[in-house]
């Protein structure tokens, strides 16, 4: 007697993924901002080659053409598209380089954060008692705090640099990821299915990442869409205020910081377009985060 046939099935994840897909393109807002900052990535991980010069290269930079209007050309007839700063930099190449450092920071920081603050919200929620105590009161002190003055002081103490604000950032962020585990996992340990795992005498590890955590991914996606946005305008703020980022480095803050004292002169372009280029794609994520948000949460949808 031959054995049943087996119909095949596509895989769950698969099938989740693609439905995502589709029920996010059907915002056509949600979509040009994801086309725009894809685009926004490709030129930012293309700045060697796309960018006309190196901005942070003494050789490539003249002193001589320093606050150049948008269009203008330098004495060996290379054009400016943007204009040049207060040092003699393109300030289109300047901030595609600008661009490379802010999403970093933004991308790394969050991704950190969410690591430690999921992590954090998971155990709090599965073991409860005093630990979940602990790390619910030090995240709500440091919630009742301002991100921004939170992340000066400890700038003020750990220096400037790029490892030094990515770790100011992930301790300032930690905390909005740990609550929201923190209120899913409460949820979904109350579930059948875990209960049935814990009878079944799985390990606790296996039953927070293999089980809980799944199921708190949604909520959590959206938070660290908006995380990463917020993470791009801190630094931005931070190295404007000149205790993020040295000089050396590029950021889109410190482009907006140099031209500050030229804005009263007339140099509006030197702090202007790094501006746009900051606007731009903080508010195409933000959008990318506001539809994913409604994806993953029926009540949002029509």
């Amino acid at each position: 007697m031959s054995a049943p046939a087996v119909v095949a099935r596509p895989p769950a994840v698969e099938t989740n993924f693609r439905r995502f897909l589709g029920d996010f393109a059907e915002n056509r807002v949600a979509l040009v901002a994801a086309f725009v900052f894809a685009t926004i990535v490709v030129l930012a991980l293309a700045a060697p080659w796309v960018a006309p010069t190196d901005p942070y290269d003494l050789k490539s930079v003249s002193i001589m053409d320093n606050r150049l209007p948008p269009g203008s050309e330098s004495m060996e007839g290379q054009l400016f598209l943007l204009g040049t700063d207060g040092m003699g930099r393109d300030m289109w190449s300047a901030i595609l380089y600008g661009l490379r450092i802010s999403l970093f920071v933004g991308a790394t920081s969050a991704a950190l954060a969410m690591l430690v603050g999921t992590t954090l919200g998971l155990l709090a929620a599965f073991f409860g008692g005093r630990f979940d105590s602990m790390i619910m009161r030090v995240a709500d002190l440091q919630l009742s705090f301002p991100s921004i003055l939170v992340a000066l002081l400890l700038l003020a103490v750990l220096g400037r640099g790029v490892d030094k604000i990515i770790l100011a950032l992930v301790i300032v962020q930690w905390s909005y990821f740990a609550r929201t585990v923190r209120g899913s996992a409460l949820v979904e340990r109350r579930r059948e299915y875990v209960e049935a795992a814990r009878c079944l005498a799985i390990s606790k590890t296996s039953v927070l990442f293999r089980h809980i955590l799944p199921n708190c991914l949604p909520p959590l996606t959206v938070v660290a869409t908006i995380q990463v946005a917020s993470a791009i305008t801190l630094e931005a703020t931070l190295s404007f205020l000149g205790v993020g980022l040295p000089p050396t480095e590029p950021s889109l803050g410190l482009l907006i910081s140099n031209g500050f004292d030229y804005l009263l002169s007339g140099k509006y372009w030197i702090s202007f377009y790094p501006g746009i280029a900051l606007l731009i794609t903080v508010m195409s994520i933000n959008l990318m985060g506001d539809q994913v948000r409604v994806v993953l949460n029926p009540r949002l949808q029509r």
